[in-house]
């Protein structure tokens, strides 16, 4: 029997601006739903500006769960659509 734990894979993008790069994570952690980790925020200064911008990117990291199979190609089957197995063991 193996055990296969898996978690949804769901990402998403905001758009932030501020003073530092300080300003900019803190406007990209405001945003940050639980259970969400920011994974990208890259700063940019368009010309003519004094204020830096991002498009910040964001991946869920909750609501892992396991699944059961005989064999690696059944546990494999059983992964929803939108979810990736994260590591298998057996028992």
């Amino acid at each position: 029997m193996l055990i296969g734990r898996i978690r949804p894979v769901e990402t998403r993008t905001v758009e932030v601006q501020g003073e530092s790069l300080a300003a900019l994570r803190a406007a990209v952690d405001a945003q940050l739903p639980d259970g969400w980790v920011v994974t990208d925020v890259p700063a940019a200064m368009p010309k003519g500006s004094q204020l830096l911008t991002s498009t910040a990117s964001m991946a869920r990291r909750d609501g892992i769960q396991q699944i059961e199979a005989d064999d690696r190609d059944a546990l494999q089957a059983k992964v929803p659509e939108g979810w990736q197995l994260l590591g298998v063991y057996e028992v």
